[in-house]
């Protein structure tokens, strides 16, 4: 294939800013022996890709220019010659940190594996990765589908069965309705709880409940929405909650947590600071998890749980290659799921 066609398009971060993203011409890489070359199908946007354009996620260890974005689905077309996971042809979705095989406990040098900054990412019509870094694409799922799993559906995943060992009748609280909340949804629906979705947005929170969710609140309406919480709980509060927003959110979810209760600390989007009483976090017992995505054996068992429950991936938007841009500038105003980006 690499004989007959040498180069390929590919979206390249030269500098921090939007204005630095630049669409290229450039020679299709050529696989070493532990390698597999991906014709990438799609890729999904998360909050890290607008943050690393932004300059607010790890700033320090980005090296310029690099190829951006992190999660990806494809169709293998090329393999070195000791590859033994993957075939030709065979569909596989990208891991944002492809050394963390196994384990809740990631290394201090995890985020320099990370793909899309700063390690070429996926936005480009090929892309090599070490054989160890992919994961085999759910049948269920089309390349678009699969492109939106590697950070928003392990993150959800990871959070609530590796570190928080969900239970079949527990209730979780879900903020938001981004990529990761509704994934959350999903699986935790999937896995027998009871869930509580919170939203600035009427409509959105009639989706949520079109996707299962047993209780809503809209955060405009009721701004102490962790009192509204413990009134549906009859005071007890919940199991677990996925923390996305930040900054002072951060002591609502403390009161709105039952008794040894846990906060999934996922996203920042008010802040990354909190003047949380830890008294109340004492007394409380709350456990607080930071989740950083997770490993490759998890997203192996969510895929599975993904193909046996039929569960389909919620998708706002789909964009052009060409247009990829304007899908960055979509991400900034919000989006009910997640967006992606075609190409090919």
């Amino acid at each position: 294939m690499t004989d007959k066609i040498k180069t390929m398009k590919a979206w390249q971060l030269q500098g921090f800013g939007i204005e630095n993203l630049k669409l290229i011409t450039t020679e299709i890489p050529i696989p070493n022996k532990n390698q597999i070359l991906v014709k990438v199908g799609a890729v999904s946007l998360n909050f890290r890709d607008k943050a690393i354009v932004e300059k607010i996620y790890l700033p320090d260890i980005m090296e310029f220019p690099f190829i951006p974005v992190s999660d990806l689905a494809g169709q293998i077309v090329g393999i070195g010659s000791d590859v033994t996971r993957f075939a030709i042809n065979d569909r596989v979705t990208s891991h944002l940190y492809g050394n963390w095989i196994k384990g809740k406990k990631h290394t201090s040098t995890t985020a320099l594996s990370g793909l899309g900054g700063p390690v070429d990412g996926g936005l480009a019509e090929y892309i090599l990765l070490d054989e160890q870094a992919a994961i085999a694409a759910p049948a269920t799922l089309t390349n678009a589908e699969a492109a939106t799993l590697p950070i928003a559906a392990l993150t959800a995943f990871f959070a609530l069965t590796k570190h928080g060992q969900l239970e079949k009748g527990q209730t979780v609280l879900i903020q938001g309705t981004g990529g990761v909340s509704l994934f959350a949804l999903q699986l935790a629906k999937a896995l027998g709880a009871k869930v509580i979705i919170t939203s600035s947005s009427d409509e959105k929170l009639e989706k949520a409940k079109a996707l299962g969710a047993d209780q809503v609140i809209n955060y405009l309406k009721t701004p102490n929405w962790e009192t509204e919480v413990l009134r549906i709980t009859k005071g007890i509060g919940v199991d677990h909650i996925i923390e996305v927003i930040g900054g002072d959110n951060f002591e609502r979810s403390v009161e709105a947590a039952t008794i040894g209760g846990q906060i999934h600390v996922i996203g920042f989007l008010n802040g990354t600071t909190s003047n949380a009483d830890l008294l109340k976090i004492l007394f409380k017992a709350v456990r607080i998890n930071g989740i950083l995505v997770g490993n490759r054996d998890a997203f192996e068992e969510m895929n599975a749980i993904i193909d046996l429950h039929n569960i389909k991936p919620v998708i706002d938007t789909t964009y052009d290659f060409a247009d990829a841009i304007s899908a960055y500038k979509h991400l900034e105003r919000g989006a009910f799921g997640k967006l992606v980006i075609k190409v090919s």
